[in-house]
C-alpha cells in the first residue's frame, strides 16, 4: 500500500493513477475538493481509499467512486466534505466492507443502498448531520456486523424490527444522540456493546427531553410518539368502617413484617461472621500446605512438580507443555553467552532475579534471568505456564529455559530500547549534555501498546490473568517502540472467582482497594487499571518514578495533579504537562485525553475504574474522548470526529453498571486510531446538563481519600 507523503494536493491525487491497490493519505493536507475524474483514473482492482482528516472540501462526486466494483475500504472521516451522498455510486460498491464517513457535514439523509450492501462489516456515519428514517425493507448488510455508528446525527422515526435485530448481533452498535422515537424493545441487559441514549425513545431511560422532541418533530412536520400521559389521579373517597378496619390490620403485617427483617438480617450477619471465620482458618491450613510443599519441591524439583501457582490454581506445565515454551538451553550455552555472568553482563537485579545480557552462537543477542533462590518453583513455573497458553505479540518474547540445574534461569530475547524508565528521558549522545525525551507519538503508542498487553490479560485469558507489577520498568520498548510487557513472575490469576467473592464484596468496606491482607498486592484486574493509570501520568507529565512508587510523597503528588485534570478545562493541562513535549493543539487534546483516562484509572474506588477493554479504545481515540458536538447541525465548520457523550456511553458508560466486567471476550479492538486533523475547527457550542452529568460519571472528580472501596 502506498502512503502519502506530500503537501501539494493536486501531485497527490496525480499519484491515485499510479497506484494498483491502495492509497492512504490519512493525515496529510489535501486542501481543495475531490475530483471527479477520480474514479475513472483508477485501476479497476483499486481496493482501499484513505483521505481521512486531510481538510478536504465539497461534495463527493459520484464518478469519483464509480467503477471501483473491487473496492472494499473507503474512510473520508474527520474532513470538511458537505452534499448530499451519491447513493447510486455507494450501490454499485458490492465488496465494500468498511465505510467511515464520520465527522463530515453531509445534508440529506444516508442513501438506502448502503444498508444493501453484502459484504459490509463497519458503517460509521457519526457525526454527519445525516438525516432521515431506517428503512422498513432492504436491509441486507452480512451477519457478521461489527460496527454501526450513526450517533450525533438527525435520524428519526421508529427502529424497525430487523435493525433491533442487526444491533443485538453487532459488536458495536451507536444510534445516540438522535431523534427515534416510539418503543425500542431492548434494553442494556439485552445487548452487549449497544449505545441509545439521548434519542425519544418512550420505553428506554436516558433519552431527551419531552419538550426537545416535540420541537424537533414539529418543526419538520412530522408525528411525534410522545409517551402515554399518566392516569389522571381521582380524589381519595371517605373511608369506610371496613376500610378502617383493613387499615389496622395493615398496620400489625406491617410490623410483623419490619420485626421478621431485622431478626432475617440478624441471622444473615451470623451466617457472614461463620463464612469469613472459617475463610480465615481455611486460608491458614493453604498457606502452611503451599509453604510445606514448597520445601519439599523449590531445589532439585524436576520440571513436572505440581503445586500450587501463584494465585491457587495448579500449574498446567508439564514436560509436554514445556515444548511450546521455547527452546531447552544448556547450562553451559548460558555460561558461554553471558561470559560466565559477568558483571559487566548484569542488566539490572530484579525482584524475581538477576537479568544479564548475552549472545547466542549464532549472534542472536538474549537477555538471561538466574532465578533467585528465594523463588519458589512454583512462581516461575506460573510464567511460563502463562507462555505456554500461546505468546501474544504485547508480551516479552521468550526464548527457552534452562531447568535441569540447582540454579534455574528464563532466556528472552534481547529487546533493544530497554524499558520505559531508561526509555522516557535519555542521554541522546555521550557528549551531549541534558537528557533526550520522547515524542508524544512514541509515547501514545506505548500507552496503547501497554493497553493492549493488560487487555490480553484481563480479557482474552481464561480465568482472567492479573500482571500485579505494571510500572515503567516492567515495560520493555523493541526499536520500533512497540511495547514488549515483562516482569512476568507476578502473574496470577483474578482472584475471588465464584460464591466466595460475593461475601468478600460485602466485607471489604474496611480494607484497601489495592492491597491483600498480607500486604501484598491485589490479584484483581482493577489493581492493574490503577498501576497503568499511573504509567499514563507518567507519560503525560514525565515525572520520573510515579509508576513506582507508593510512598505518601507519590501519594500526595497524586492528589495535587488530578486536580488538574478535567474534563472541561484543557488549559490547566499546562500546569502538569511534561515541559520537554513539543505538541501542536491536537497533540495537545490527545495529551489532555491520555489524562483524562488516567484519572479514570487512578479512582480510589476499584469498582468505578472502567476495565482495559474500554480504556485501549479511548487510547486508540484519543480526540474522541476530549472532542465535544459543535452546536450549529448546518454549520459547514469543522465538527468534532464523534460527540464525545455518544463516545463515552458506547464505550465506558456500561462499565458502570457492572463492575464485573472483566473476562474472556473476543477482540473488541474494531477501530484502529486515525491520523488527528490539521486544521483550526473547534467546538463552541453549548452543551446540556445531561451530558456533563454524564462525563462526570465516567470520570469521576477524585474523593479525600485514595484506599478507600465501595
Amino acid at each position: 500500500m502506498m502512503r502519502a507523503g506530500f503537501g501539494s494536493g493536486g501531485g497527490l491525487w496525480a499519484l491515485l493513477l499510479l497506484v494498483a491497490l491502495a492509497f492512504s493519505a490519512a493525515g496529510f493536507g489535501l486542501p481543495g475538493s475531490i475530483p471527479a475524474w477520480l474514479g475513472a483514473g483508477l485501476a479497476p482492482t483499486f481496493q482501499l481509499l484513505d483521505i481521512s482528516n486531510c481538510a478536504v472540501t465539497g461534495e463527493i462526486p459520484a464518478s469519483a467512486i464509480a467503477g471501483l466494483s473491487n473496492l472494499t475500504v473507503l474512510n473520508l472521516a474527520g474532513n470538511l466534505l458537505s452534499g448530499q451522498l451519491p447513493g447510486s455510486a455507494l450501490a454499485g460498491l458490492p465488496r465494500l466492507s468498511r465505510l467511515n464517513l464520520s465527522g463530515n457535514a453531509f445534508s440529506g439523509e444516508l442513501p438506502k443502498a448502503v444498508w444493501s450492501l453484502p459484504e459490509l462489516s463497519v458503517l460509521d456515519v457519526s457525526q454527519t448531520n445525516l438525516t432521515g428514517t431506517l428503512p422498513d425493507t432492504g436491509l441486507a448488510l452480512p451477519s457478521n456486523v461489527q460496527v454501526v455508528d450513526l450517533s450525533g446525527n438527525l435520524f428519526y422515526g421508529g427502529v424497525p424490527g430487523p435493525f433491533g435485530q442487526l444491533f443485538g448481533r453487532t459488536a458495536l452498535a451507536n444510534i445516540s444522540g438522535n431523534y427515534f422515537d416510539g418503543k425500542l424493545g431492548v434494553s442494556k441487559g439485552d445487548v452487549g456493546n449497544f449505545s441509545f441514549e439521548l434519542n425519544c425513545f418512550v420505553d428506554v431511560a436516558s433519552q431527551r427531553s419531552q419538550a426537545d422532541c416535540q420541537q424537533f418533530y414539529a418543526a419538520r412536520g412530522l408525528i411525534y410518539m410522545s409517551p402515554a400521559p399518566a392516569p389522571t389521579l381521582q380524589p381519595a373517597l371517605p373511608a369506610s368502617p371496613g376500610r378502617k378496619k383493613r387499615r389496622k390490620n395493615l398496620k400489625y403485617i406491617l410490623i410483623g413484617a419490619i420485626g421478621g427483617g431485622v431478626l432475617l438480617l440478624a441471622v444473615i450477619a451470623a451466617i457472614l461472621y461463620c463464612l469469613v471465620c472459617s475463610g480465615s482458618r481455611t486460608n491458614r491450613s493453604r498457606n502452611d500446605q503451599r509453604e510445606s510443599g514448597e520445601r519439599n519441591t523449590q531445589l532439585g524439583a524436576s520440571g513436572t512438580g505440581g503445586g500450587a501457582v501463584a494465585a491457587g490454581m495448579q500449574s498446567s506445565t508439564s514436560p509436554a507443555n514445556l515444548a511450546k515454551v521455547g527452546d531447552s538451553f544448556g547450562y553451559d550455552q548460558l555460561v558461554e553467552a553471558t561470559a560466565s555472568f559477568d558483571d559487566d553482563r548484569l542488566i539490572k537485579h530484579g525482584h524475581s532475579g538477576d537479568l544479564y545480557i548475552g549472545v547466542l552462537h549464532d549472534g542472536t543477542s538474549v537477555v538471561v534471568k538466574k532465578i533467585t533462590s528465594s523463588m519458589s518453583r512454583n512462581a516461575y513455573m506460573a510464567e511460563l505456564d502463562l507462555f505456554a497458553k500461546g505468546l501474544h505479540e504485547r508480551l516479552v518474547p521468550i526464548m527457552g529455559h534452562c531447568l535441569d540445574k540447582e540454579d534455574k534461569f528464563l532466556v528472552y530475547r534481547f529487546v533493544r530500547n530497554g524499558d520505559l524508565s531508561s526509555a522516557l528521558h535519555r542521554k541522546s549522545g555521550e557528549e551531549e549534555e541534558g537528557l533526550q525525551s520522547l515524542d508524544w507519538i512514541k509515547r501514545l503508542k506505548i500507552a496503547t501498546g501497554v493497553a493492549e498487553a493488560l487487555c490480553y490479560l484481563h480479557h482474552e485469558c481464561n480465568p482472567p490473568m492479573v500482571h500485579r507489577d505494571v510500572q515503567a520498568s516492567s515495560i520493555l520498548l523493541d526499536d520500533k517502540f512497540d511495547v514488549r510487557l515483562g516482569s512476568l513472575s507476578e502473574v496470577c490469576p483474578q482472584e475471588g472467582e465464584g460464591h466466595q467473592n460475593v461475601i468478600t464484596k460485602l466485607l471489604r468496606f474496611s480494607s484497601t482497594a489495592d492491597q491483600g491482607s498480607s500486604g501484598a498486592p491485589s490479584a484483581s484486574c482493577s489493581y492493574d487499571v490503577y498501576c497503568f493509570g499511573k504509567v499514563l501520568l507518567e507519560l503525560v507529565t514525565g515525572r520520573l518514578g510515579t509508576s513506582a512508587s507508593n510512598d505518601a510523597a507519590t501519594n500526595e503528588w497524586l492528589d495535587s495533579t488530578l486536580r488538574y485534570i478535567n474534563i472541561y478545562e484543557k488549559e490547566l493541562m499546562s500546569k502538569i504537562i511534561d515541559p520537554s513535549l513539543i505538541i501542536d493543539e491536537d497533540h495537545l487534546e490527545e495529551v489532555w485525553a491520555m489524562a483524562i483516562v488516567a484519572k479514570s484509572c487512578l479512582n480510589p474506588r476499584s469498582s468505578k475504574r472502567p476495565p482495559m477493554k474500554y480504556i485501549l479504545k479511548a487510547l486508540e481515540n484519543p480526540l474522541k474522548v476530549v472532542r465535544e458536538d459543535n452546536g450549529g447541525s448546518s454549520s459547514a465548520r469543522l465538527r468534532a470526529t464523534s460527540s464525545r457523550g455518544s463516545w463515552n456511553a458506547a464505550f465506558f458508560g456500561s462499565w458502570r453498571h457492572s463492575s464485573s466486567d472483566i473476562g474472556p471476550s473476543r477482540d473488541d479492538n474494531l477501530f484502529k486510531r486515525s491520523e488527528t486533523i490539521k486544521s483550526s475547527g473547534g467546538s463552541n457550542g453549548d452543551h446540556s446538563s445531561s451530558r456533563r452529568r454524564q462525563s462526570k460519571e465516567i470520570f469521576p472528580e477524585p474523593s479525600g481519600s485514595r484506599d478507600t472501596e465501595d
